[in-house]
């Protein structure tokens, strides 16, 4: 099959980068790079089957270069500021990748009649007042708040998506995302996993904002890859918790980091910034029932062979 990818020199993209052209699929990736790496698609560039194009999926000529790429079996839409530290300082650009490049690429979609996938997020939840997060959820999201030109871009995205669907009969499939984790994860993320695995790797205290006992939910990247190729290639047009439900508090995560590094980092608390999710964990009845889809990769896992990933990096 023929693909087109989003966000290709990001963490998740450059990982679907991989799994594709591994199964003997065509593929166009590009990236604008205001947060993805060279170095994370550096292996692929001399793949046959694979072209890349430095590119912004909002940017104004967008369209018009993008459709002389020719036409597409499936669209994946992963251009994103998906940290914190990353959409803070640039709220303008995220709010861009979840309207006009969203657009962008929906309309890509119809050109080719293709099936299209939008990198969604469990953010979309908010501060969640239900426990596990259903995708029947709404959400407790603040519209006006600092991370508001995250969780509203997302929010956009998922309900162009849907317009896209219901008006032009795109067969569309979203992805709420939850916590990801793996190699190829920015050292500057500010995200919690390699925000900790910096700090311990180079005998940093530890921060831990908030007293730590709220709660993520962690999947490794490989296990979130097979469930976003599942969803794209099926039917379901509505949202799609993927992640992994078992929970684990912030302050025991950070002790297992320690284990597993042997580090002699100690921990310190901050304050916790406005709107930050008490508690995340993912219902994945859906997945399980519609994608015969759930994690396989214990956290110890995932974390050792991310540990020997960052150990080349810091």
């Amino acid at each position: 099959m023929r693909y087109l990818l989003s966000g290709a020199a990001g963490f998740i993209g450059s990982h679907l980068c991989e799994r594709l052209l591994g199964e003997g699929h065509e593929l166009v990736g590009f990236d604008n790079f205001i947060t993805g790496a060279k170095a994370n698609i550096a292996h692929l560039v001399d793949h046959p089957s694979f072209r890349f194009e430095e590119a912004d999926a909002a940017g104004a000529t967008f369209l018009a270069e993008a459709r002389t790429w020719g036409q597409f079996d499936v669209v994946l839409h992963f251009a994103s500021l998906a940290s914190p530290k990353h959409y803070l300082a640039k709220p303008i650009e995220t709010l861009e990748s979840g309207s006009t490049a969203t657009r962008n690429m929906l309309e890509l979609t119809r050109q080719s009649d293709a099936k299209y996938l939008v990198a969604s997020t469990s953010e979309c939840y908010g501060d969640p007042l239900e426990h596990p997060q259903k995708e029947t959820y709404w959400g407790n999201v603040n519209p006006v708040g600092p991370r508001s030109c995250y969780d509203e871009s997302k929010r956009y995205a998922e309900a162009m998506t849907m317009a896209y669907h219901r008006f032009y009969g795109s067969k569309t499939a979203i992805a709420r995302i939850f916590n990801t984790y793996g190699p190829r994860m920015a050292l500057d993320d500010g995200r919690v996993v390699p925000a900790f695995l910096e700090q311990a790797l180079t005998g940093k205290p530890l921060s831990i904002f908030g007293d730590g006992t709220q709660t993520r939910s962690f999947c490794y990247v490989s296990d979130l890859v097979d469930g976003l190729l599942r969803l794209a290639h099926s039917d379901e047009r509505y949202p799609t918790n993927l992640g992994n439900p078992a929970e684990i508090t912030v302050g025991e995560f950070a002790e297992r980091i320690r284990t597993l590094t042997g580090t002699a980092s100690t921990i310190e608390y901050h304050p916790l910034p406005e709107n930050d999710p008490q508690r995340r964990r993912p219902d994945i009845t859906k997945a399980k029932t519609l994608l015969g889809w759930e994690p396989k990769v214990v956290l110890e896992d995932g974390l050792r062979e991310t540990i020997a990933y960052f150990k080349t990096r810091v």
